[in-house]
């Protein structure tokens, strides 16, 4: 099973569609990457700053206005205690640590030279309450404090920064403060400004790509209908260059094709009817000859070349016939030429009807069934003839009940001139251009003419005729 679209359209739009969800992938998970370590830089940066200038105001009150000054200003985001021991080693690893590193070094910089300065992060579960650990250090006289959903991301860690900071008299100050919810729940208008861009990238891919692709399906079109009629109307030489070229080439090779067919049927059309001329003469002499026997050779040979002229000229003219197409009852056709070979004792038995009438060239359908179903006649007896129609193509199947073909004859049937063995007499075996003229006229009309042996015996002559 192929997965790749078979038309060029489709092909683009895959390869174009790949590579944006691609480049949007890709685009989102830096800008996701870059935004956190932005975010997370901004907010410890206003921590460090907080936690500098509260740094400064309790070293210039006492330490009474001290506790009442912690009561006021501890509320999250930001925790601070006066009873809280040192901070105990914890292994926060290497993102951690450098983030450590980095809030420490912010903090050193607004406090100044000369602060002791302690900081660690940790992971906390969002479910966990905040607190403030006592005198007896984590675990003991904790204080809890409730629980606020807006400060995390549901199912995320949230980031605490603890620090410690020794005031000029020795008093240790802590701060537990935490990343807000921004810093790391998913940034949603980014995503939706993403699906909008992807989207309407997506809609103009599959403008353009149509805009582009729809001269080629005109080209393919006018290809397809050339091989049908040879003087279609010239192809239209406008679009992008490429597209003006590949028309012009077509128009070229559409004008090429016309002057060399008008030119040889022309010239077999004058062979064949210059050759009636010393053909008509020799009969005459032939007539004159005194010897019976010989005159009956002389006369054979004669209504044997006529008959090749003729079909000669009757092939030129079914093949290249300029008739026009118009809507054929292929019913009435079909039974006008059932009524025809039953006058002359050929049985035709017809089952099935089109659904629409076909547009074709009549003359020219009408001498290729002919065709057919002579031949079914005369090798066969009689002919059954099925008719298919499912609006797409029209199927016609003539069958008969004779000897069939050599299966290693049956495409050489089709050439002109071309009889087999066993029919070479002059009374059964015609002039080879019966199926010729039969197969030209199928492939006029864009249609396939096939043979085929029957498992039950006899031949099956399949006509397929595109609507």
């Amino acid at each position: 099973m192929r997965l790749a679209p078979r038309s060029l359209f489709g092909r683009l739009v895959l390869v174009l569609l790949a590579g944006l969800i691609v480049a949007q992938l890709l685009s989102f998970a830096i800008h996701m990457h870059e935004r956190g370590e932005l975010l997370l830089q901004a907010s410890g940066v206003r921590s460090a700053q907080r936690v500098a200038d509260v740094i400064g105001l309790l070293e210039s009150v006492g330490p009474a206005e001290r506790r009442r000054i912690v009561g006021v200003l501890s509320a999250p985001p930001l925790i601070i205690s006066l009873d809280r021991g040192p901070i105990a080693p914890s292994d926060p690893g290497e993102a951690g640590s450098a983030r450590a590193a980095l809030f420490g070094a912010m903090l050193r910089r607004f406090l100044g030279s000369g602060w002791p300065v302690e900081v660690t992060v940790d992971a906390v579960a969002p479910a966990e309450s905040w607190g403030m650990h006592g005198p007896g250090g984590p675990g003991k006289g904790r204080m809890r404090m409730p629980f606020d959903p807006a400060m995390h991301s549901p199912g995320q860690p949230a980031l605490s920064f603890v620090s410690q900071v020794r005031l000029r008299d020795g008093t240790l100050v802590t701060f537990d403060s935490r990343v807000p919810q921004e810093t790391t729940s998913w940034p949603y208008r980014v995503l939706l400004s993403l699906a909008v861009l992807l989207a309407a990238v997506v809609v103009l891919s599959l403008v353009a790509v149509r805009w582009a692709t729809r001269p080629l399906n005109a080209f393919a079109d006018a290809a397809e209908e050339l091989g049908r009629n040879i003087d279609r109307p010239p192809l239209a030489e406008a679009g992008p260059t490429e597209v003006v070229r590949a028309a012009h080439a077509l128009n070229t090779m559409q004008a090429r094709l016309i002057s060399y067919i008008r030119e040889r049927t022309g010239l077999f059309a004058a062979m064949s009817h210059d050759l009636k001329t010393p053909i008509t003469r020799l009969r005459l002499r032939a007539e004159l000859l005194k010897d019976p026997e010989l005159k009956v050779k002389f006369t054979r040979d004669l209504e044997e070349m006529e008959s090749m002229v003729g079909a000669t000229l009757d092939f030129l003219e079914g093949v290249e016939g300029a008739e026009s197409s118009v809507p054929v009852d292929m019913t009435a056709l079909l039974e006008s030429l059932q009524a025809d070979l039953s006058e002359t004792g050929g049985q035709v038995r017809i089952e099935g009807k089109p659904i629409r009438p076909y547009f074709g060239r009549p003359a020219a359908l009408k001498r290729c069934l002919g065709n057919l179903l002579d031949n079914a006649i005369k090798y066969g007896g009689s002919a059954s003839v099925k008719v298919d129609d499912n609006g797409d193509r029209l199927e016609i199947r003539i069958q008969d009940e004779g000897p069939g073909i050599p299966p290693w004859d049956i495409e050489k049937v089709f050439e002109p001139f071309y009889r087999l063995d066993a029919s070479r007499s002059r009374e059964t075996g015609g002039t080879g251009l019966g199926l010729a003229i039969a197969r030209g006229i199928a492939q006029a009309h864009g249609g396939r003419l096939t043979l085929e042996n029957r498992a039950a015996g006899g031949l099956e002559a399949r006509l397929t005729l595109p609507r």
